[in-house]
């Protein structure tokens, strides 16, 4: 092991593109809390020996002393302890980082009250339940975050019988209704410290254009001088759908509500897919170049903790010219005749047939194989058991930072293989005379007026369709999103 590896700075690779905010696990944070705060929570035999930072070197938070940096997360209060009067050793990487190191967007929670768990009757602005959280809610944003998104109510509660039930939203005008509440409450609450954005919902066209006819003012600053909401969050059928995506960034446009050092900062929800990195980044350049320099996308995910909590590990990245654009996962290697295995994982896994590729990771770079399957045949685990598994908890967040590295190295590779001329298949359509995706948006927003930018997106509409929506339907065949009902509830 060569202790002269630096930190691999990920914050200074990532140039102009759009940003991809990593939907940071409360597992992972609480695994490294309690490293942090109690003695012994992870035994020093059993921190990996080439971890010269231990286990606080996998805060990839933090600029120094850390195996990783990178800038930009996400924090789910959904997830958090909202009860800002009390230490929290799950959220105390949050709540003591060092502002200066990283940037934060706090996702509200919305998404816990369609599944029904934060119960009350969101249409009442006086529910005590309803309340209580919306005050927790707004109370953790602004002690925490450099942005959160308002507490919205997704439009899809209705049809989820347990949301229905818990939340008393039994409609679409119910759920924006209910919304308003919430909105009105931070808007005349907040004290500052944190951002908003005003999340955008809608399961089709129709519902998309009614949300944000009803919310668009909660960002305008000549009706809330004070106190207006800083940018936008897109949700519902506009995080999945580019031909909504676009119409709805004109309308933001002409109607005042994307100015520079007003509305810097829009967010897509739940963004996964190495195509639309690269699409939002020809998205955020072409109305930098326009409208406002400023101009900031950003996108999360939280596939790379949902692969490790699944058994699975980043393996390769795989970007070819016209091809399909993605990160390889493969079921992770969980062998108890390796537990005493002191070959560097990758070596290991190659060695032996494992895997048939593999990148190696800030993290894999300083573990050997023994350091993931640690528990060997007779070896008891915490509970006093012999399990099947050679993994302790330990071994899923240590592929959880592996595989968080991996993620945020293929979107930045991504982006450098695009500008250097490489395209994924969706991006490009040879049917029409080789259209390139990012000359159309630029034609959108060199626009001088509503209706002409609005000609252009229709005039390509058959192209949107080729262009594969986050949830994995293209756009049109998105446009009822009451089809993706069982995506929209595995992914948050």
């Amino acid at each position: 092991m060569d202790k002269t590896i630096p930190t691999d700075n990920l914050t200074e690779k990532q140039k102009d593109y759009a940003t991809f905010l990593p939907a940071l696990s409360s597992f992972y944070a609480r695994d490294l809390g309690k490293a942090r705060h109690q003695e012994d929570y992870i035994k020093p035999e059993r921190v990996p020996q080439n971890f010269e930072h231990g286990v606080e070197g996998m805060n990839y938070m933090k600029s120094k002393d850390t195996y990783f940096y990178y800038k930009w997360h996400l924090y789910s209060a959904g997830h958090a302890d909202l009860n800002m009067k009390h230490f929290s050793v799950r959220d105390d990487i949050i709540r003591n980082r060092d502002r200066n190191d990283n940037w934060v967007l706090g996702d509200s929670g919305g998404f816990q009250i369609g599944k029904g768990v934060w119960e009350g009757d969101w249409k009442d602005p006086h529910c005590p339940k309803a309340k209580k959280k919306r005050e927790q809610v707004l109370a953790f944003m602004d002690g925490n975050m450099d942005y959160g998104m308002i507490l919205d109510i997704p439009a899809w509660v209705s049809r989820s019988p347990a949301g229905a039930a818990a939340s008393k939203i039994n409609s679409y005008q119910e759920a924006v209704d209910g919304t308003k509440i919430n909105n009105d409450y931070f808007m005349k609450n907040r004290n500052g410290n944190c951002k908003f954005l005003n999340v955008l919902q809608g399961e089709n066209f129709q519902q998309a254009d009614d949300w944000y006819t009803q919310m668009k003012d909660y960002c305008d600053p000549k009706k809330y001088p004070s106190t207006h909401f800083n940018g936008w969050a897109m949700g519902g059928q506009n995080m999945c759908d580019i031909h909504l995506a676009l119409k709805r960034l004109v309308a933001l446009r002409f109607d005042g509500l994307l100015e520079k050092g007003v509305h810097d900062v829009m967010h897509f929800l739940g963004t996964s897919k190495l195509e639309w990195a690269v699409l939002l980044t020809d998205v955020q350049r072409a109305i930098r170049k326009y409208h406002n320099e400023n101009f900031m996308i950003t996108f999360d995910c939280a596939s790379p903790f949902l692969a490790s909590a699944n058994g699975q590990i980043y393996t390769d990245i795989e970007i070819e010219d016209k091809k399909k654009w993605t990160y390889r996962m493969q079921p992770s290697v969980d062998d108890k005749a390796f537990a005493t295995e002191t070959k560097l994982f990758r070596d290991a896994v190659l060695q032996k047939g494992i895997f048939n590729s593999f990148m190696d990771s800030a993290i894999s770079k300083r573990l050997m194989l023994k350091d993931i399957t640690c528990y060997k045949p007779g070896d008891l685990n915490k509970m006093g058991n012999e399990g099947k598994t050679s993994w302790d908890s330990f071994s899923y967040t240590l592929q959880m930072a592996h595989n968080v590295w991996t993620h945020i190295t293929a979107v930045q590779e991504a982006n450098r293989q695009y500008d250097a001329g490489l395209n994924p298949k969706m991006l490009v359509e040879e049917k029409f005379d080789r259209l390139a995706f990012k000359d159309i948006v630029n034609a959108v927003f060199a626009t001088s007026s509503r209706d002409e930018a609005n000609m252009v997106i229709e005039e390509f509409s058959r192209f949107w369709m080729s262009i594969i929506g986050t949830r994995g339907a293209t756009g049109k065949k998105t446009v009822n999103a009451s089809t993706q009902f069982s995506n929209l509830f595995e992914e948050a």
